[in-house]
C-alpha cells in the first residue's frame, strides 16, 4: 500500500506517461523543456497548415496578439470568449477544449512577447493583413485558412 507521497508520485508518472502518448502536431514549441502547444513567433504561426488540429486557435490568437500590438480597437478577451464558444459548439470533449484554450493562450502570450520589442512590426502590409483577418474573426468566421502565410 502506498502512502500519500507514493500515490502522488504515481499520479505524476502517469500524467507524464499520458502526455508522451499524445500525438504531436506542427504547432508544438518547446519552452524550458516542457512542450507547449501554440506558436511562438510569426514563422511558426505562418506555417500552421489548415488541417492541423491547432490551426484555428493559433491563427485567431496570432491575429489577436498582432492586432493588439498594432493598436486595433477591439476587445481581445471577447474575441477569445466568442471563439471558445464557437469551439464549444463543435467539440464536446472538455480535454480537447482545454487543449485548444491553452494553445490559444500560449500563442497569444508568446506572440505578444515576441513582437512588442519590434518598433517596425506594424507595417502597412501587416496591418492590412491583420485588419482582414480580424474582421473575419469578429464576424464569427474562425475557419483555418492558408492566408495566414502572408
Amino acid at each position: 500500500m502506498l502512502g500519500r507521497s507514493g500515490a502522488g508520485c504515481l499520479l505524476v508518472i502517469a500524467a507524464v506517461a499520458g502526455m508522451a502518448l499524445l500525438p504531436g502536431c506542427s504547432t508544438v514549441g518547446s519552452l524550458g523543456g516542457v512542450k507547449k502547444e501554440g506558436a511562438t513567433n510569426d514563422s511558426a504561426a505562418r506555417y500552421v497548415t489548415p488541417d492541423d488540429p491547432m490551426a484555428r486557435p493559433v491563427q485567431v490568437a496570432w491575429t489577436s496578439a498582432r492586432a493588439s500590438n498594432c493598436g486595433f480597437m477591439f476587445d481581445p478577451a471577447k474575441l477569445k470568449d466568442d471563439y471558445m464558444r464557437d469551439e464549444g459548439r463543435r467539440i464536446t470533449d472538455p480535454y480537447q477544449l482545454q487543449r485548444i484554450s491553452q494553445a490559444y493562450d500560449y500563442t497569444l502570450s508568446s506572440m505578444a512577447a515576441t513582437i512588442k520589442s519590434d518598433p517596425n512590426y506594424c507595417t502597412r502590409d501587416r496591418t492590412d493583413a491583420i485588419r482582414a483577418d480580424l474582421r473575419r474573426y469578429l464576424a464569427g468566421d474562425y475557419s483555418p485558412t492558408a492566408k495566414l502565410a502572408r
